[in-house]
């Protein structure tokens, strides 16, 4: 019975002295947590259908710590030349290596119908810049992680990736 209450006290004392060393890692890291940086890099068309679109998204994470960023998912919403692109969530886990990058595809469907004449009055002109608009989060940590919110504008160049 002494045995048993003696073992119990010691993996109690063991599980927070664990617990509190964990706290101290955490502390320590979140006051020098950069936001990590976020870019659609390419759109690349799968299928094009009438009623039906399917794209590749290509995002580029750079992580701007001196220490390794795991992340556990991406929330997004891509607007081209103001037409609404893609919504929805990629929820790819990976970790992306002190003062490194990591880039990965997300797959998308959508349905461009309703604004047909709007994409193709933007394609008439190859050479002319469309601007995109690409917000959302990134989930970052594995367990007690942070979301951290997004928000970029930039432009494509339809040229570019029309072959010839």
């Amino acid at each position: 019975m002494f045995y048993q209450a003696q073992t119990i006290r010691i993996l109690s004392l063991l599980l927070l002295f664990c617990f509190l060393a964990g706290l101290g890692g955490c502390s320590s890291t979140s006051g020098n947590f950069k936001d990590p940086e976020v870019r659609l890099v390419k759109v690349d068309v799968v299928k094009a259908k009438l009623l039906e679109q399917r794209f590749n998204l290509r995002f580029r994470i750079d992580n701007p710590n001196s220490f390794s960023l795991p992340v556990r998912g991406l929330d997004y919403v891509v607007h081209l030349n103001g037409v609404p692109l893609a919504t929805g969530e990629s929820t790819a886990r990976f970790t992306v290596p002190a003062h490194g990058h990591h880039s990965f595809n997300v797959p998308v469907r959508t349905n461009l119908w309703r604004h047909l004449r709007q994409i193709v009055k933007a394609l008439e002109k190859p050479d002319k810049p469309i601007p995109y608009r690409l917000q959302g989060s990134v989930k970052t940590g594995w367990m007690f992680g942070r979301s951290v919110h997004m928000s970029r504008n930039g432009e494509i160049i339809p040229g570019d990736y029309i072959p010839e």
